[in-house]
C-alpha cells in the first residue's frame, strides 16, 4: 500500500496570493499533477489539515475543483485554519467526515493498514486540543483491534520541534495522553501530521512520528528561541508512506523538474 500524504495546502478566496506572495492553488495543482504521475501511483491521498485559509465555502470549493482530476480516493482532515461545518458542506460525499459527530475523526478499514485520523482543531484558535472525548475515541479504536497495524493521523504534531513561533501554536493540550495511549499500542506504525511546513522526524513515547513539508511555502529552519514568524519558498514536496508486512517505509518526493535520474554506471539518462 502506498499512501500520498498532502497537507496545508491553504487555498485562498478567489485564488488570491497567500501573504501576497505564495499561489498556494497554483501549487496544489502542481502537486495533484505530480501525485497523478507518480508510478508506482498511490491507492490513496490523505490531506493532514490547513486544506484553505479561512474555512470559507468558497475556498471549500476551490480546493474540491483542484482535487478532481486525483485518480484515487482522498480523506481530508482539518486543520486550525479549516472549519469542520464547511469543510462537511463542501465534501458531501464524503460519508467518513461524519463518523466522529462534532468532530472529525474517522476509521478507515478497507485497507491493510489501518488508518485513524485524530482531530486536534480549536475553532478560532491556532493551537491544537485534544479532549478526553477524543483520546477517549482513539483509545476505543485501538482496543478493538490491537493486532492490527495502524496509522494515526493528527494535524498538529504532539512534540516541541524548536521552532518557537511554530511550538506557541502546537497541540497545547492532551498530547501526554496521547502518547501514554500510544505507548500501550504497539500496532501503530507511525503517527503523521501537518502543521509545520517542514519535514521533521521524532521517536515520540516509543512511536516514530513524522510531519510532512507542504506543496507550497516552508516554515523557515530557525531555531533560536527568538526567530520571528516567517516562511521560505523552500522546494514543495509530500510524503509517500509505503506499507508492506515488514514494516512502514516514509520518503519524501519533491515536486517540480529536475535533471536526471542518471544511471550510475554510465552517466546515461533512464528513459
Amino acid at each position: 500500500m502506498l499512501i500520498a500524504q498532502i497537507t496545508d495546502t491553504h487555498i485562498t478566496r478567489e485564488r488570491k496570493p497567500a501573504y501576497n506572495r505564495v499561489d498556494t492553488a497554483a501549487y496544489l495543482e502542481r502537486a495533484v499533477a505530480h501525485v497523478n504521475a507518480l508510478d508506482p501511483r498511490p491507492d490513496i491521498v490523505v490531506m493532514t489539515g490547513d486544506l484553505v485559509d479561512e474555512g470559507s465555502a468558497g475556498e471549500y470549493a476551490i480546493l474540491r475543483d483542484i482535487l478532481a482530476p486525483l485518480s484515487m480516493p482522498v480523506y481530508l482532515m482539518p486543520g486550525n485554519h479549516d472549519a469542520r461545518g464547511a469543510l462537511r458542506a463542501g465534501f458531501p460525499d464524503h460519508p467518513y467526515l461524519a463518523q466522529g459527530g462534532e468532530w472529525i475523526q474517522f476509521a478507515i478499514e478497507e485497507y491493510p493498514l489501518r488508518l485513524l485520523a485524530l482531530d486536534t482543531v480549536t475553532p478560532g484558535r491556532g493551537h491544537g486540543e485534544l479532549c478526553e472525548g477524543r483520546l477517549g475515541w482513539l483509545a476505543d479504536r485501538l482496543v478493538e483491534q490491537p493486532e492490527r497495524p495502524t496509522l494515526v493521523m493528527l494535524h498538529h504534531p504532539p512534540f516541541p520541534t524548536g521552532i518557537a513561533h511554530m511550538d506557541k501554536i502546537g497541540l497545547l493540550q492532551g498530547a501526554e495522553a496521547l502518547g501514554g495511549i500510544l505507548s500501550r499500542h504497539r500496532q501503530v506504525q507511525r503517527v503523521i501530521c501537518g502543521h509545520l511546513h517542514r519535514p521533521i522526524q521524532a521517536v515520540w513515547h516509543g512511536t516514530p512520528v513524522s510531519v510532512a513539508p507542504s506543496p507550497a511555502h516552508q516554515v523557515a529552519l530557525d531555531l533560536r528561541p527568538g526567530g520571528p514568524s516567517a516562511f521560505m519558498m523552500e522546494p514543495p514536496a509530500i510524503h509517500l508512506h509505503s506499507w508492506t508486512p515488514a514494516g512502514l517505509v516514509t520518503h519524501q518526493s519533491y515536486i517540480g523538474a529536475f535533471d536526471g535520474p542518471y544511471l550510475f554506471k554510465d552517466g546515461s539518462p533512464v528513459g
